[in-house]
């Protein structure tokens, strides 16, 4: 049974996060704050630890600092949960060496999701260690995650800003960059045999796109076109094959991401072969709600052809299921905006 630590100094949070994870099959180790915590680390040496920030005594980022200067606890993967979500306080914490940043709130899949994942990798750079060259195990435990590399695309990377609807790149053109969205929404796409507009992707602020072979210089094989105005930070693909090729901890976690949206493109391909309309119709409704940003009114402004794409069915057919969702009171249609007014029901739309 693997060890967790859990720091925290809320007790009733503390309390019910310790019950979550014992619920999973985890043995917990709890503190109330940075100092006791450093201290049941070196009693204990867990296999993981979870810690918050904002804590009496020692906060977290101290506790961090403390368990990295020590031998025996700096290898242990460490993940913080807070509610602090500004981009410079996660910035922080994972220049100061952190494995990942779950904020609050959080569901039990995201929790015991990255505990899983970061015990994964360290079994694997166990099994490993003795096959991996000093210089690239040096290297790896500097760029071990990908917030690690978004940090480093924030350093290192070209700034790039398109306008709405103007094409970050076209199907088929070199594929020189690889992108992390720092501000707006970009959706990948591709057209079919009759010039008809397929939504690949969707992408927000944080997340990255533009992947193509990284053993052979192919060409991008689909287009990509902001939503919003955007600014981008690109990466060029041979400085990133050269980044996987020299931190093997970076490229189990790249393999992680894009099984996980391999699988979302599944997920979208059946609901777009089996769903009936409504189904199709509520659900890209919800997924678009996920990635944009709604204006002072909650309301978003989602072209009607993109929302077709995705859902994969005809303008025409989208615009009368939709009529129709808007007089069963589940969303509202305001200047050619849409207010999600029952979210579990639009859910349910079978």
């Amino acid at each position: 049974m693997k060890r967790v630590l859990l720091i925290e100094d809320d007790p009733v949070l503390r309390e019910n996060t310790a019950e979550l994870l014992e619920l999973s099959e985890f043995q917990v180790v709890t503190a109330s704050n940075g100092n006791k915590g450093v201290q049941l680390a070196k009693e204990h040496l867990p296999d993981i630890i979870i810690c918050d920030i904002m804590m009496p005594e020692l906060d977290g980022y101290g506790a961090l600092q403390a368990l990295s200067q020590e031998e025996q606890t700096k290898q242990i993967p460490f993940i913080f949960l807070s509610a602090k979500t500004e981009r410079k306080d996660i910035r922080k914490g994972m220049d100061l060496g952190a494995d990942d940043y779950i904020t609050k709130p959080f569901t039990e899949a995201e929790l015991v999701g990255a505990i899983n994942s970061r015990l994964a990798r360290m079994n694997i750079l166990a099994e490993h260690r003795d096959t991996v060259n000093p210089r690239s195990s040096n290297i790896g435990l500097g760029m071990q995650t990908m917030e690690h590399l978004k940090n480093h695309l924030v350093e290192e990377g070209r700034p790039f800003q398109f306008s709405v609807g103007e094409e970050v790149y076209t199907e088929g053109s070199n594929s020189n960059f690889i992108y992390l969205v720092n501000k707006g929404v970009v959706k990948t796409h591709k057209l079919d045999e009759w010039g008809k507009e397929l939504i690949t992707g969707i992408y927000k602020a944080e997340d990255f796109f533009g992947f193509s072979c990284f053993t052979k210089n192919l060409p991008y094989q689909e287009a990509a076109t902001a939503m919003e105005e955007v600014d981008l930070i690109g990466l060029p693909q041979d400085e990133f094959v050269k980044l996987l090729q020299e931190n093997p901890q970076l490229a189990m976690e790249l393999m992680t991401l894009l099984s996980e949206n391999l699988t979302d493109a599944k997920e979208q391909l059946l609901e777009m072969a089996y769903g009936s309309v409504r189904r199709k119709t509520a659900t890209t409704i919800l997924k678009f709600a996920e990635k944009l940003e709604k204006d002072s009114q909650g309301r978003l402004h989602i072209l009607r052809s993109d929302l077709a794409s995705v859902a994969g069915m005809a303008t025409e057919t989208l615009i009368r299921t939709l009529s129709s969702l808007k007089k069963e009171g589940l969303i509202r249609i305001e200047d050619r905006k849409i207010q999600i007014l029952d979210k579990e029901g639009l859910a349910k739309v079978t």
